[in-house]
């Protein structure tokens, strides 16, 4: 009796490795109208995965969060260092600032010169060994870590999200005692005793180093960096500090009291690749090609991927303001999609606050 011969197959996981291209277009590609279409991983092409934030992670930092996005973990620690303007390079003295505009924070440019032009804000993102199956033990540094670092530290400076007011440590001179004001009296040089009046001098910048460590890397390292950085910002909280003439440096008032930072408003990223039906296509053939716009990529759909767009929005004023827009590769994103698109960063955003709250 003949029998018939053996089969191979292949179960999904084993599908998805061998061929990850064809695997996920027939998963996208649906011939039944009555099933919807879905990516390999079960998500319908406009689906995200949902964040987890949990702030306060970190006990020596005065600002923590992590975030899970999926199987992409981070951890943010913020913490700040006093930076004395004596050992700032090139530094311009504050007597060259308008103090009344300094105050009534009409000077909103003056105070996004003072954070880049003094280095205030210092983003690094390192990859841990093990977060992905290509980062292997003993390897320098990867360009995705450096690439991550830079458009954290754009962003942050692009959307002016920390005010300088709080990075400023102030001394204010002691009032003239009432043999002073005597003797300028008999003076009698009002325009000398204008420049003796009091004034405030500042002495010390608080610097806020964000350190971000990825745990696993499961694709959209952006969305969860940036939302890890909002995350342990509006955690941040920093000592009460005085300068000391005497000692020449900050000294903490009390070793309980602490100041939040005022973060201003909540800037939400919100990426999308795009994967074409013909996996080599380019120039003018990717036109004709037929495209889904995935959501929330994974590590396996960056990967086959040539093109992305992220854009940074923020409802928190009742409006929408779209803070960003990047776009990487390909030429199918246009300006038709990308308006659509904004559609979708702000049921993002509704979605962060949610989950920030």
């Amino acid at each position: 009796m003949a029998t018939a011969p053996p089969t191979l197959s292949f179960s999904r996981q084993a599908f998805a490795k061998l061929s990850p291209h064809p695997f996920l277009l027939a998963s996208l590609s649906q011939t039944d109208s009555t099933t919807p279409a879905s990516r390999s991983n079960g998500r319908a092409p406009n689906q995200d995965r949902p964040f987890q934030i949990h702030t306060g992670s970190l006990s020596h930092a005065h600002g923590s969060a992590l975030v899970r996005l999926g199987d992409t973990t981070v951890v943010c620690g913020v913490r700040g260092e006093i930076l004395p303007v004596t050992s700032i390079p090139q530094y311009r003295p504050a007597t060259l600032y308008d103090l009344e505009q300094l105050e009534t924070g009409t000077s909103a440019g003056l105070g996004r010169g003072e954070l880049k032009d003094y280095d205030l804000l210092v983003p690094n993102i390192e990859l841990a060994t093990g977060c992905a199956p290509t980062y292997l033990p003993g390897v320098p540094p990867s360009t995705l870590a450096q690439k991550l670092s830079t458009r954290v530290y754009s962003l942050l400076h692009s959307c002016n999200v920390v005010d300088p007011k709080d990075l400023r440590i102030w001394y204010t001179p002691p009032q003239p005692t009432a043999d002073d004001e005597d003797k300028m009296d008999e003076d009698g040089d009002e325009d000398a005793q204008a420049d003796k009046a009091v004034k405030p001098e500042l002495k010390a910048y608080w610097v806020l180093y964000i350190d971000l460590l990825f745990v696993s890397l499961d694709g959209n390292p952006f969305d969860a960096a940036w939302t890890a950085v909002m995350a342990a910002l509006k955690d941040t909280k920093l000592p009460v500090v005085r300068w000391d003439p005497d000692l020449e440096m900050a000294v903490a008032v009390s070793r309980t009291k602490t100041s939040a930072l005022s973060i201003r408003g909540l800037p939400v990223s919100c990426t999308a690749a795009v994967f074409l039906e013909k996996e080599h296509a380019e120039g003018g053939e990717a036109h004709k090609n037929k495209y889904w716009l995935l959501l929330d990529p994974d590590r396996l759909e960056e990967e086959l991927c040539q093109e992305a767009v992220t854009v940074v929005v923020d409802c928190s004023e009742g409006e929408t303001k779209i803070r960003n827009i990047e776009k990487q590769g390909g030429t199918i994103i246009g300006r038709e999609l990308i308006r659509g698109f904004v559609g979708v960063a702000e049921k993002r955003w509704e979605a962060v606050k949610a989950a920030a709250a």
